[in-house]
């Protein structure tokens, strides 16, 4: 059961991601566009580079998951390649229960906290563009809570790692 639910996070992981992948097209043409202007045109925008902003911001966020789903991240396993695959699955799982899943869950939390502050109050970015910036940050949240989601698949998934490699 567990496994089950292990494979349906990564699956609903590695879809979010593929779907956000897409963002970086509009992120493209927010860049060239504002490019054009600005030095083209010599009219640059006053939403250009917030945009990009935006956009880059959530590709980064829906990213943090979707890399974790496929062991992406940067980590210093010089020696811990050098242990058994049941220890490197134990040192993995106390990581990921101690330091991982503690911190990911105070920013899930608090990036929760965060978006409803701000979708209550409506809140404007403090520029001269001044977009609405609460779906950002729910979208943060999101992103937050989509790493969390992907921690809890990984803790089910070094624990069957675990429980394999036995004796």
């Amino acid at each position: 059961m567990l496994e089950s639910l292990s494979n349906n996070l990564e699956k609903i992981i590695r879809k979010q991601g593929d779907v956000m992948s897409l963002l970086i097209y509009p992120l493209l043409i927010v860049v060239v566009y504002e490019v054009a202007m600005r030095y083209v045109f010599n009219a640059p925008t006053t939403w250009g580079f917030e945009l990009t902003t935006f956009l880059y911001g959530i590709h980064y966020m829906f990213g943090l998951a979707y890399t974790d789903v496929y062991d992406g991240h940067v980590k210093v396993d010089v020696f811990v390649n050098l242990l058994s695959e049941r220890v490197q699955a134990g040192l993995k799982i106390l990581t990921n229960l101690v330091f991982f899943m503690p911190v990911t869950i105070c920013l899930s939390l608090w990036s929760i906290k965060y978006a409803y502050v701000s979708t209550m109050a409506t809140e404007l970015n403090s520029t001269s563009w001044a977009p609405a910036i609460w779906p950002i940050k729910i979208l943060m949240a999101v992103g937050m809570i989509l790493l969390l989601l992907q921690g809890i698949a990984n803790v089910i998934n070094d624990i069957n790692a675990f429980k394999k490699n036995r004796g």
